[in-house]
């Protein structure tokens, strides 16, 4: 046991536990991979995580043990209350929630070190000082930026592009005067000015509230893998300045995962990471959007829809956003299982960006006791749609729509779709006609071998598992 106030800084001892700390964290990465070895791959992580706090307690620096050890307790019971309430549903919000505190912890590291160094009338040496600086700009954009991503999810902020005038303009103006106020306080690094700095810490917050603002509800999966490498870079950061092994790496694990997510999802939308950004999109709903409860469409039952289940031989379900506000994934694990008894093949088609956050969709059926592997991806899915008997999509719309394909002057043309429309028959349960996201029409809806099942989907999974019972 290693006793309080017992290593120093340079201690092999100490260096030895970040060794482990940061090793058992890129184990626990690699196993969270898989969900088989998910819960694992948390466990690793967490132990790593208490190895690295252990340690820094541990070493001859460490005082005010009041304040440190009440605001463990607090942090324990808040997490472990908090965690083990939300709903799964809820998770993209508490994902946003967690990650804005971690930004907000570093921001407030990069300030504490800024006054302590001034207080101790040392000069600020430009290796500690630079990492300051930029800990403090990008954990306060990423803690407000969090604020606004779980405002917008949680529905307390609308979730369609919100701006001001000029908002991009506001923006790069916010920006221009951080990296010049920073360079100031950094070429003036005798004696920097602590009024400079918590201005940048303010301009940082509305920078971080105007930047998130104007991105759409749909784009927060890409938001909130930005956001989580942003408090990644921002964690290296502060590292750097505290001269912490295990702050180094963890964070730069978190940012560099952080950013190929980003990209990877930036990819699967085929837009570039700046257009879902500062574009706007899916802002208002595009002209004549609102038309297409005036074009044909067939409308069925839940009877209807469970003949046409119970009589195929493979079925794919397409699940999306509408899936996880109805919280219809168990309703929607029976039907499945029930079709199963039957001897119908039954698979989940997994669109990258479906949902709220990355890995939405896996999340919730695996809550739901889905085997992970009939959880297929995209591209793996696609090109057995044409031998699919029936497609059911569920609660999805942009990810399932033809245009993207076959229209050039689409404001989705190019993005990788969920190619439904090649099945058999395609039964659509949604509750209205209204369009996605982009604000368009999806054709699908009106496709002669599309079925349109106007319900919760929560309700009619329900009701489609007691008519197929029936039979």
């Amino acid at each position: 046991m290693i006793a309080v106030g017992a290593l120093s800084l340079d201690s092999d001892l100490l260096a030895l536990c970040y060794i482990a700390a940061f090793s058992l964290f890129i184990l626990g990465i690699r196993q969270g991979t898989h969900p088989k070895t998910a819960r694992r791959g948390n466990l690793l992580a967490a132990a790593g995580m208490a190895i690295a706090v252990g340690a820094t307690l541990a070493t001859d620096v460490i005082g005010n043990w009041g304040i440190i050890l009440t605001a463990i307790a607090a942090g324990t019971a808040v997490g472990w209350i908090a965690s083990a309430r939300v709903a799964m549903t809820d998770m993209p919000q508490m994902v946003a929630l967690y990650n804005g505190l971690g930004g907000g912890a570093v921001a407030l590291i990069a300030w504490s070190e800024f006054r302590d160094i001034e207080g101790h009338g040392g000069l600020f040496e430009l290796d500690v000082f630079i990492p300051i600086l930029f800990s403090m700009v990008i954990g306060s954009i990423s803690f407000w930026g969090s604020n606004i991503a779980f405002g917008k999810l949680q529905g307390i902020l609308p979730q369609r592009s919100v701006s001001l005038p000029g908002q991009q303009f506001i923006n790069g103006l916010l920006l221009l005067g951080l990296i010049a106020a920073c360079v100031v306080m950094a070429v003036d690094n005798e004696s920097p000015s602590e009024g400079l700095f918590v201005a940048c810490l303010i301009a940082a917050a509305l920078l971080g509230n105007f930047f998130v603002l104007p991105i759409g509800g749909a784009d927060m999966p890409v938001v909130i893998s930005l956001l989580n490498a942003f408090t990644g870079l921002a964690a290296a950061a502060a590292g750097f300045s505290l001269d912490n092994t295990a702050l180094i790496v963890g964070g730069t694990l978190v940012g560099s995962s952080g950013t190929i997510l980003t990209m990877e999802m930036a990819t699967a939308m085929n837009r570039s990471v700046a257009n879902i950004l500062f574009a706007g999109f899916g802002g208002a709903p595009a002209a004549g959007a609102g038309a297409g409860e005036e074009r044909p469409h067939r409308s069925i039952g839940p009877q209807d829809a469970a003949i046409a289940l119970a009589y195929a031989d493979s079925v794919v379900i397409v699940p999306g956003y509408g899936l996880a506000v109805a919280q219809a994934q168990h309703a929607v694990a029976e039907m499945a299982d029930e079709l199963e008894r039957r001897g119908v093949e039954v698979r989940y088609a997994i669109h990258p960006v479906a949902g709220r956050m990355p890995g939405h969709m896996n999340v919730l059926l695996a809550e739901a006791d889905v085997d992970y592997e009939k959880l297929v991806e995209m591209d793996d899915i696609n090109p057995d749609m044409p031998r699919t008997d029936v497609a059911v999509v569920i609660g999805a719309n942009d990810v399932t729509n033809p245009a993207a394909k076959d229209d050039p002057d689409s404001p989705i043309a190019g993005m990788p779709i969920i190619e439904t429309h090649e099945a058999g028959q395609v039964i659509v349960i949604k509750r209205s006609m209204s369009p996605g996201f982009a604000g368009i029409d999806n054709d699908l809806f009106y496709m002669d071998k599309t079925a349109m099942l106007f319900m919760d989907a929560k309700g009619a999974a329900q009701e489609i598992t007691s008519e197929i019972t029936e039979l």
